[in-house]
């Protein structure tokens, strides 16, 4: 579990997200991938609440109805979590061989992890030689509490799907970006998943994660800004905050509570940077590529490029994969794109290298 290079073939990418649950399922043609199977299923309201499932019957529900209804044969899955009860942390470790690895990797977690060890799986992948540290080791550190695992598992289980990967959003985010973009190496950009309940922030470089957070901000609050401040249904503030119009909302509106939100959204983004540039040497972003479903909200990509002077495009992940057009409606595929992206970035773990 959580290694970022595992093999394991035949996989359909499965977002467990606080509002819906997305699946993309690929198959490898030549030199290319194809999109077999893309569907998106919401969830009631506190159906997952910050990241925590309530309702695991609907949950399994929903995964079962989105297999059965696109005649999905592939019972393995990739998913993947994120939030407060996961830890990701760079590391730098002297060891000669694999045990004394291992024996130093648990040292610096008991320093590092804030939780109990014996509630937590833990993981490592080591990144190569550390920068001026002689011979040590530059170890990227990874936790993550058994319940939130154990939450996951079960929900598949009951839907009769098998775990085969357990990852976390950010470096899934990551996996769909370099594949769909193939960044420069010298280029450090700043991948952010905003979804409804949570912000994954992974500023990258080179194929190497620098800096992770997750951030308790997202769609919902502009949901709840809408329902509060125009007194509308749950359902009427998601309708508007996607940028349908209501008959008795003015088409203006809604825009200042956007932009409310929107800056909210943007102070946790700029204090991310500033923590980032005073923690590392690399001290330039280059770009943002955003992801998930509140990339697309009215304001934001021209409030962040204001703001931070930095170039902000919406991230596409099926950029660089045949979709086809008899089987896909490509402005469906378009506007669902962003959401999309983690689930993708998780479908390509079928062709990761051994």
């Amino acid at each position: 579990m959580f290694s970022r290079k595992k093999k394991s073939s035949g996989l359909v990418g499965l977002d467990i997200g606080s509002s819906s649950i997305k699946a993309v399922e690929l198959k490898q043609k030549n030199d290319r991938y194809e999109l077999v199977n893309l569907a998106i299923d919401n969830l009631s309201q506190d159906t997952i609440v910050d990241g925590a499932i309530m309702d695991a019957f609907s949950v399994s529900a929903s995964i079962e109805k989105i297999f059965n209804e696109n005649k999905i044969q592939t019972s393995k899955v990739a998913t993947s979590v994120s939030g407060h009860s996961v830890i990701v942390k760079r590391i730098a470790v002297s060891a000669a061989n694999e045990q004394e690895l291992e024996l130093a990797v648990h040292q610096e977690a008991l320093q590092n992890i804030r939780f109990d060890l014996a509630d937590v799986n833990l993981s490592y992948y080591v990144l190569g030689p550390a920068p001026g540290t002689g011979n040590a080791l530059d170890v990227l550190l990874l936790a993550v509490k058994r319940e939130k695992i154990q939450g996951h598992t079960s929900v598949l289980e009951q839907a009769n799907k098998t775990p085969a990967v357990m990852d976390i959003d950010a470096f899934a985010l990551q996996n769909a970006f370099e594949f769909s973009y193939e960044p420069p190496p010298d280029q450090t950009v700043a991948l952010l998943n905003i979804g409804a309940s949570l912000m994954n922030i992974n500023i990258t470089r080179g194929g190497m994660p620098l800096f992770t957070r997750d951030v308790s901000v997202g769609g919902n609050q502009y949901t709840d800004i809408l329902q509060k401040e125009l007194d509308i249904s749950f359902e009427d503030a998601e309708k508007l905050k996607m940028g349908q119009e209501l008959p008795d909302v003015p088409p203006d509106a809604k825009a200042p509570h956007l932009h409310f939100v929107s800056e909210l959204l943007l102070l946790e983004i700029q204090k991310t940077f500033d923590f980032f540039r005073q923690t590392t040497s690399t001290d330039t972003i280059h770009a943002i590529y955003l992801a998930g479903g509140t990339a697309r909200i009215q304001g934001l990509v021209d409030l962040l490029k204001a703001e931070l002077r930095i170039p902000v495009e919406i991230l596409d992940p099926f950029r660089k994969v045949h979709v086809n057009p008899a089987k896909f409606d490509s402005g469906f595929i378009a506007e669902i794109a962003p959401r999309m992206t983690v689930a993708m970035g998780l479908a390509l773990r079928s062709f990761d290298a051994a």
